[in-house]
């Protein structure tokens, strides 16, 4: 798998923190810089790549001959599959036919559009640049110039979103007839613009309960629709997962790409650093901005295993665990598994554990308790 961090914005939203920045004026040199990297961690991926995801940031906002120069370096470093899946994130103010026509012709083969919402005032609360209209028109475009393989993000548990509004926008997905979808509730992290709202008063906090709702009727107008709910955030129709986030949540090794990217070989994991200035002047000098490296013990690989395994329809197969890392889960948390178990918040078969919905409401106090 590669992954490639875009780390341009045209402006930031308020409830971001993945890196990013919005001066563009730097992407012919972000481009070069890219591509030095690529050459130099090429013996970072020995075997084919069958996913590459464009992620950021804003990755739309490369043009064209960018994106391709990017991808030309992909394909003459590495041997890529003729059936690889590569995603490109876009927002809907930068998608117009031409540009999806190209991204066609240059290997790009699916789209993950932020739509976040279909109402205007959410938009603005989340501080969007495009409304509603262009967000729906987006996605029908897109369809109408050959594009079939979409994704839409949609982001539940803001404020302002009441019951009915969610229904409106979950039925309004499943009208588009895409065939993925991934929703995400509303978080507030520290050092984002809606952090600072709530910490002054200006912004309520989410609504924890009202975001359980909202989720519960996520889940059940999706699946009543056909869609499974294979990751906690991420809906498909049969057979149209992510085969990139997928590979993410199985554990398999991976290289990142471009300033703030994190990269996992196995058993060593490592990030570049957040900062596209230092990222290009260090890559420019055929130098990389790895950050920092950390090598994983087994016991960290083991809680990973697991902590990825439950957010899947997959579950976290115990005996798997055991043989990777020589640690037995189920003999060292037996009395949490069986308290889980009894209020119904995780269920267990053939020595693999998942969580029920009501288990995914709580899916990261139950992955800390279980942690060894």
């Amino acid at each position: 798998m590669l992954y490639i961090h875009v780390p341009f914005c045209q402006q930031a939203c308020s409830y971001c923190d993945f890196y990013f920045v919005t001066n563009l004026k730097h992407k012919a040199e972000y481009v070069k810089a890219v591509q030095n990297e690529i050459i130099i961690r090429k013996d970072e991926i020995p075997q084919t790549i069958e996913s590459i995801y464009f992620g950021g940031g804003t990755p739309s906002k490369l043009n064209l001959l960018e994106i391709d120069r990017i991808l030309d370096v992909v394909n003459s470093t590495f041997k890529v599959t003729s059936i690889a899946e590569i995603t490109l994130e876009a927002n809907p103010e930068d998608i117009n036919r031409e540009y999806l026509k190209g991204l066609m012709q240059i290997g790009i083969n699916r789209l993950s559009i932020g739509i976040q919402s279909f109402d205007d005032e959410e938009l603005k609360f989340m501080h969007r640049t495009h409304n509603a209209q262009k967000g729906e028109y987006s996605v029908k475009l897109s369809q109408d110039t050959g594009v079939e393989n979409i994704s839409i993000d949609l982001i539940y548990g803001s404020p302002l979103l009441s019951l009915s509004q969610w229904r409106k926008h979950i039925k309004k997905a499943i009208d588009l007839q895409v065939p993925h979808l991934s929703a995400y509730n509303l978080t507030i992290e520290p050092k984002t613009v809606l952090y600072q709202k709530v910490q002054k008063g200006i912004t309520a906090p989410v609504d924890e309960e009202k975001s359980a709702t909202q989720f519960k009727m996520l889940v059940e107008m999706l699946c009543n629709t056909g869609f499974e709910h294979y990751e906690i955030s991420n809906f498909a129709l049969p057979n149209r997962y992510s085969r990139h986030n997928t590979n993410y949540w199985k554990y398999l090794p991976y290289l990142g790409i471009g300033p703030s990217a994190h990269s996992f070989d196995g058993n060593t994991r490592s990030w570049n650093v957040r900062n596209i200035n230092f990222y290009i002047s260090q890559l420019l000098k055929n130098q990389l901005s790895i950050e920092q490296k950390e090598s994983l013990s087994l016991s960290q690989q083991a809680n990973e295993k697991l902590m990825l395994g439950l957010r899947t329809q997959w579950g976290a197969n115990l005996d798997e665990i055991n043989q990777k890392t020589g640690i037995d889960f189920f003999e060292i948390k037996s009395r949490q598994i069986e308290q889980f178990l009894t209020h119904k918040l995780l269920i267990i078969s053939q020595k693999t554990i998942y969580l029920t919905l009501e288990g995914k409401l709580l899916a990261d106090y139950i992955t800390e308790k279980l942690m060894i």
